[in-house]
């Protein structure tokens, strides 16, 4: 696994069980005010990554090993899990004892509440539900008693397990209504929700009830909202914040930081990101595949990188790209997809000629609007697509949408051109491909469809070869990139950075929405206290 380590040491090694403390709120950036607190109606881990500790999935990836994959799925709610014969019926025991932060005992019922939810088959519907198409293949839920649960399945589903192992996956309590959950989520998980007030902090508490026992350490979590990268930069350099947000600092401002502080440890890694071009076929001009194409010849890949990351991101497909992503497309077939040659002149002419041969030109160019997130993650690539894009005749303005309403607009695609980061809840093709790109997916903001991509999705996923089920895979994303589906610009790298006092912080190499219950993590407060 490449990794870029910055600082004394990567931030991966547990410390030794003796020398763990308990005690202290750990202060954490937060770069944006969510639209709501609820997981399963989310895009983004600006709601996931401070709610996950208040929730427990059945199954969960080992938080202390960076590199997730189904082989370091560990047991939660569930005690065990097991598959009968055909593959096709999961079948979980589950947890005695454990407790609702409101008092009430967590059983079977609960976990058939959530998926009914999911697949939207319950009366009490998510406003939103980002996560919809990962269980098309599920039959239905049978509840076996208090403590055991089956998952039926239309037919088999190797990865399945992996859907349920992602942060995105939650149990949720039967007898709280969805809208509860948007404003005071209540969970079974180390931390409690106390309170989220919009523009200033999330305020989470130590659960003393957890099923657990000795967990979590910390007394609690308050993640500080600033919105300004700048602000943040400096109050955590003076200490005042023990942690950035996760993944939320460039490789430049890294290197600052370590200039000004030079105890703390920063970690550059993957997140499972890819910065796209989101565009909506259902209306003119992107009605024509064609001008999509156009756009996917007319990126220089390599500017991107070398601007935002100093070189250090990855150009890939729709899956992250090796060597953390194991499924992503290997660079020697990546340079057989139409734009990722190397030959910037050459594609950007052969742009010109599509958008020539659709009616523009020096002289008649395409002016539109460019939507993307207010946050620098989107606005910074979104300057640079601005200035290349003039090079093929598009001119753009760009709108800048508050994260609370930006799953919003994409959902309604309410927007012609848009710069977006689709986060994948896993390193597995199903994760991806079943949330972003078949017909008719909750995420599938452009609308591409392509029935017979379909079929080689569902292919892949009985395969239970892994070459047979590789070359699949790579043949599917390399038909998605010729598609021009979902424009990919690049795959980011960026740093996450704890003070020296953060012990047992392990920061996750290739899925940036699954390494956040943080109940292990404790704090090493100097003699002298914290700033």
């Amino acid at each position: 696994m490449r990794s870029v380590a910055i600082g004394l040491a990567a931030l991966l090694v547990a410390t030794p069980a003796l020398a763990q403390r308990e005690g202290g709120v750990l202060r954490m950036l937060h770069r944006d005010s969510p639209g709501a607190m609820s997981i399963h109606e989310e895009t983004s881990n600006s709601v996931l990554t401070p709610m996950m500790g208040v929730f427990n999935n059945l199954v969960l990836y080992d938080q202390h090993i960076a590199q997730s994959s189904l082989e370091t799925i560990r047991p939660e709610l569930a005690t065990s899990w097991s598959w009968s014969a055909d593959r096709t019926q999961l079948t979980f025991k589950l947890r005695d004892g454990v407790r609702w932060h409101d008092g009430k005992p967590f059983t079977a019922a609960d976990v058939k509440c959530t998926w009914d939810r999911v697949a939207g088959l319950s009366e009490d519907k998510f406003r939103i539900n980002p996560r919809e198409g990962w269980f098309k293949n599920l039959a239905g839920i049978d509840v076996k008693s208090d403590q055991e649960v089956t998952f039926r399945l239309k037919r088999p589903q190797p990865s399945f397990l992996a859907f349920l192992a992602a942060g995105y996956s939650p149990v949720y309590p039967c007898h709280v209504p969805a809208a509860q959950m948007r404003q005071h989520p209540i969970g079974t998980g180390p931390y409690r929700f106390v309170e989220y007030r919009r523009n200033e902090s999330i305020k989470l508490e130590r659960n003393r009830d957890y099923w657990k026992p000795g967990r979590p350490y910390l007394d609690g979590i308050e993640y500080t909202i600033v919105p300004n990268r700048s602000t943040a930069v400096l109050s955590f350099v003076a200490g005042k914040a023990d942690m950035t947000f996760p993944y939320e600092m460039p490789i430049p401002i890294v290197k600052e930081i370590m200039s000004q502080a030079a105890e703390a440890r920063c970690e550059i890694s993957p997140n499972n990101l890819s910065v796209n071009l989101l565009v909506n076929r259902a209306n003119p001009p992107f009605d024509r595949p064609e001008l999509s194409r156009a756009l996917a010849l007319a990126l220089d890949r390599k500017s991107f990188i070398d601007i935002i990351s100093e070189g250090k991101s990855d150009q890939g497909g729709a899956l992250l790209p090796p060597p953390e992503g194991v499924w992503g497309l290997p660079p020697e077939v990546l340079r057989g997809v139409p734009g990722y040659n190397g030959d910037t002149a050459g594609n950007r002419e052969a742009a010109r000629k599509i958008m020539e041969g659709l009616g523009f030109g020096p002289d008649k160019r395409l002016v539109l609007k460019l939507a993307t997130r207010n946050v620098p993650q989107h606005r910074d690539p979104s300057v640079i697509l601005i200035d290349q894009l003039k090079q093929i005749y598009i001119d753009l303005e760009m709108e800048l949408i508050e994260t609370a309403i930006w799953p919003v607009r994409l959902t309604k695609r309410d927007y012609t051109l848009a710069l977006n980061l689709t986060g994948s809840g896993g390193d597995d093709p199903d994760i991806q491909f079943y949330e972003n790109y078949v017909c008719g997916a909750s995420r599938n903001f452009s609308g591409y469809c392509n029935p017979a991509i379909d079929t080689l999705v569902d292919a892949q996923s009985v395969e239970t070869d892994f070459l047979k089920r590789r070359q699949l895979v790579w043949d599917i994303d390399r038909r998605l990139q010729e598609d021009a589906a979902r424009p990919i610009i690049y795959h980011p790298r960026s740093g996450t950075c704890v003070q020296p006092w953060v012990k047992n912080m392990t920061v996750m190499a290739n899925g940036m929405y699954s390494g956040w219950r943080m109940e292990d993590v404790w704090l090493e407060v100097p003699a002298a206290g914290r700033p």
